[in-house]
Parts: C-alpha cells; structure tokens; sequence
C-alpha cells in the first residue's frame, strides 16, 4: 500500500526535511511524494493485472467446458446414428416381411388355417410382428431425435468455444500489456525508493510492532494470527508467500489457513462477507481501501491492521485510518 497524506507520510516529511545533504539534482523536488505516487499507481497495476489473471483463468476454464460439451455431444451424435441404423434395419426387416405374407388380417389367418389351434397361432404372429415393428419404429424416430439434438448441442457448443477463444487471446494479449506495465512501475518505485534518504528507507523498512498480539477463537482469530505470524516478511507485487507477498495473496492466505477460500484480489475480497461499518470492525475483519478497491488489509481490533504495503516495506500494523480511504468492511466470521 502506497503511503498517504497521514501519520506515516508525514513521519517520511519530517524525516526528509531533517536529513542533511540530500543533492535534489538528480531528484524530484519531493522524493517522498513521487515514491508515494508511484506505489499507489503500481498497486492499481498489480490489481488490475490480477484480475485481469482471473478473468483469463475463467474464460479458459469456459474454453475447455465448451470444449468438452463439444465431443460429448459427437458421441452421443454417433451413437444415435449408429442407433438409428440399427432400428432402422429392424423396421425394413418386418416391412419386408410384410410384404411377402409374413402378416395377416384375421380373416386371412380364419381362411388358411388348418385348425382352431393354427388359426390362434397366427393371430398371436400376427401381435409379435406389430408389436415388434411398432417397437421398431419408436426407437427409430428417438434415434433420430436424440442425433438431431445432440447435432444440435454440439453446434452451440462449437460457437461458445470459438467465442471463449477469441475472448481467452484477447485477455491474454491483455494480460500481458498490463504485465508490461506492471513491471515498468516497479522498476520505477524501485528507482523512487532509491533517491529516498537512508533514514526514510530505514523507516519504511522497519516492520513496527512484533509484539505478541491477542486474538479471538474462532477462523477469524486463526486468519488474523496467520497474518501477524508474517509481520516482517518482504512485500512482493503479485506473492502469495512464503517469500514475499502483496497485499490480497496475504489475505488469501491467512483465511485459507483458517479454512477458508477467499477470492485472489482486493476487489473481490470486497464482495465477500457481509458489510459492517467503520465503527463495528473487530479483529479480523477485512480491510478494503481506496475507490479502486486496490489494497486489504486485516483487522487486529478496531484502530490496527496487519497488511503487506507496498514495495520497500514489510508486512506490518499501521492504524487503519493511516493506511488510506476505505472503500469496504467485510466480515467473513459471524
């Protein structure tokens, strides 16, 4: 999370101003400012390529399904060909045996019987062969039924997976420009962090408050203690640990040790859950800032957050009202 106009930046002031000997040449006229701006823009960035990741992974997902419901629909397509041929051959068969006196009214079989017994004999070859023809002709029109829609599903499906291809390549050449950008911006960031006095990047890089914190029972308490087993650990755009991590995959990861599966993104962390308001958070809870949803963190109790920041700076509590505009509050337990 990129620093803001509050407590932190203002320490990141003060600290520039009393630093001695910083050459301005070769820097922005406010080192701070700049290293601020270009945080927050990389932290829009990395959430935009994550999502941009997801909505990728699902239409590729599309892909396959309709893939899939393309050569399940050819099998059934075939077996009913195959079925309806079969049926098919069945129904000339009696025809045929029609045709040649196979078949009788009962008059005819009363005419050419040469008994009571020869006359009943007929009459029950004359039920097989129309129960076996109509039989017949039943399984042959759902042969062809079954062929036509399977034909049919297998057409829809073959359309849905041209779409979803064309979708899934248009997204990916997306997904590789917002890369492109992404890692543009952290080379900038990197450079920002650089031009900032060792007092500044020693602050930022100083991982605050490590101290035992209490934590409620439940899978709240247990995400929130995943997360502050972190503090320290090194920001990373796109980490989902154990190396580094952004802000979401230590989210992520905190409610999946609790047993829990929580979106990839900020923005969809803020969908999940159910709202509470600023003055109702308890440790915890879900911390969703800025208007473009760029940046969650958790809740330690009403005033404290535990969060990966940005790059520079590590997994860390800072006051929730410092760490920037809430744009959502979602309790995920109870």
């Amino acid at each position: 999370m990129s620093l803001k106009l509050t407590r932190g930046f203002l320490a990141v002031v003060v600290l520039l101003s009393a630093t001695p000997a910083v050459s301005l040449a070769a820097q922005p006229a406010d080192p701070a400012r700049a290293y601020a701006d270009l945080t927050a823009q990389a932290t829009k960035l990395n959430e935009e390529v994550l999502r941009a990741q997801e909505d990728l992974v699902q239409r590729r997902a599309e892909l396959d399904r309709a893939s899939a419901t393309v050569v399940a629909a050819q099998q059934i397509e075939r077996q009913a060909k195959a079925d309806e041929n079969d049926f098919r051959g069945q129904v000339d068969l009696i025809t045929q045996a029609s045709f040649e006196g196979a078949r009788f009214n009962q008059l005819s079989a009363l005419l050419v019987a040469d008994s009571q017994q020869d006359f009943l004999n007929r009459l029950e070859m004359m039920r097989i062969l129309a129960t076996d023809r109509a039989e017949s002709l039943a399984r042959l029109s759902g042969a062809v039924e079954k062929a036509r829609q399977a034909h049919q599903v297998a057409e829809s499906a073959r359309s849905r997976a041209a779409e979803a291809a064309a979708s899934a390549e248009q997204l990916k050449a997306d997904l590789d420009g917002r890369n492109r950008a992404l890692q543009a911006q952290i080379g900038e960031v990197r450079t920002a962090l650089t031009r900032l006095p060792a007092p500044v990047v020693a602050q930022l890089g100083d991982p605050g408050d490590r101290s035992a914190v209490s934590v409620p029972a439940g899978m709240a308490g247990q995400a929130l203690a995943y997360a502050l087993g972190r503090r320290g650990d090194d920001y990373r755009y796109g980490g989902t640990g154990p190396g580094g991590w952004d802000c979401a995959g230590l989210t992520m990861k905190a409610y999946a040790a609790a047993g829990i599966a929580i979106p990839r993104t900020s923005g969809g962390q803020a969908a999940i859950g159910r709202p509470v308001g600023r003055g109702e958070v308890r440790a915890g809870d879900l911390i969703v800032f800025n208007a473009s949803r760029s940046h969650v963190a958790i809740a330690v109790d009403n005033a404290r957050a535990v969060h990966a920041s940005t790059e520079g700076q590590p997994v860390k509590i800072a006051p929730i009202d410092a760490i920037g505009p809430i744009a959502a509050i979602r309790r995920i337990e109870g």
